[in-house]
C-alpha cells in the first residue's frame, strides 16, 4: 500500500464497518485494519504457499479464502514469481513488468481456483451476519475482471483502494481512465492517486 492508511482513513472519515482484502498476501495490512477498528476483516489469496502463511498469522482472526477473485466461477491458470515473494504474480501475463522490474522472472504456472465476489459473498452471508463496506484490491492488472463479477455487491461498497496502472505492465491489463469509467456507473469517483515507479500505484474511491 502507497497511500498512509490512517491519514486517508482520517482524511474521508471513513466507516470501518469491515473490509475486504483481494490478493491479501500475507496479511500484511491486517494490522492497520485492527488499528483503524475495521469490525469485519476478508481475505482473499489465491496462491498456495502464501496462504499457508497468511493461515499462519490470521488464523481465527480474520476470514480468510485460498481463492482468486475474478469475473467468472473456474479455474485459472496464475504467472507466478517468488523473486518478490509472490507479490507480483497475476492472472495476466507479465508486460512491461518484465523490462521495468528484471530482477523479476516468472518462472512457473500455477492454476488455482476463481470465483466471483457476487458468489462467494453470496454464500458467506449465508452463515455470516457481516457487513464490509470497504474493498482494497491488489490483483495486478486483474482490477476490471474482480469489478466486473462484483456487479451486485458493489452496491454495498462505500470505498475502495486498489492498484492501478498507466502503463500495460500485464498483457491487456485496464487502466486506470478506464478503471474510472467502468467504476462511475455505481457513483464511484477517484479522489487520490498515488503513483509509484511512473507506470503504476494506488487509487481510492468513494461512492458520491
Amino acid at each position: 500500500m502507497i497511500f498512509n492508511f490512517y491519514e486517508l482513513c482520517d482524511k474521508y472519515a471513513v466507516d470501518p464497518k469491515g473490509m475486504i482484502q483481494i490478493g491479501a498476501h500475507y496479511g500484511e495490512e491486517n494490522g492497520l485494519y485492527f488499528d483503524k477498528q475495521f469490525q469485519n476483516i476478508l481475505c482473499f489469496e489465491p496462491i498456495p504457499s502464501s496462504f499457508k502463511i497468511l493461515k499462519e498469522r490470521w488464523a481465527n482472526k480474520v476470514f480468510l479464502s485460498n481463492l482468486a477473485i475474478g469475473n467468472e466461477n473456474k479455474i485459472v491458470e496464475m504467472h507466478v514469481e517468488t523473486k518478490n515473494d509472490g507479490q507480483s504474480c497475476s492472472v495476466l501475463a507479465p508486460d512491461l513488468h518484465l523490462q521495468q522490474y528484471p530482477h523479476i522472472t516468472f518462472d512457473t504456472k500455477l492454476q488455482v481456483n476463481m470465483m466471483t465476489l457476487d458468489n462467494f459473498m453470496t454464500a458467506f452471508h449465508s452463515l455470516y451476519d457481516c457487513q464490509f463496506n470497504f474493498l482494497n484490491v491488489d490483483v495486478q492488472g486483474f482490477e476490471l475482471q474482480v469489478f466486473e463479477g462484483a456487479k451486485d455487491y458493489l452496491n454495498n461498497i462505500q470505498y475502495i483502494l486498489t492498484e492501478v496502472n498507466n502503463k500495460y505492465l500485464y498483457k491487456d491489463c485496464v487502466l486506470v481512465d478506464e478503471l474510472d469509467d467502468y467504476l462511475s456507473q455505481y457513483n464511484f469517483k477517484r479522489k487520490e492517486t498515488r503513483w509509484e515507479g511512473q507506470t503504476w500505484g494506488d487509487a481510492f474511491y468513494i461512492k458520491e
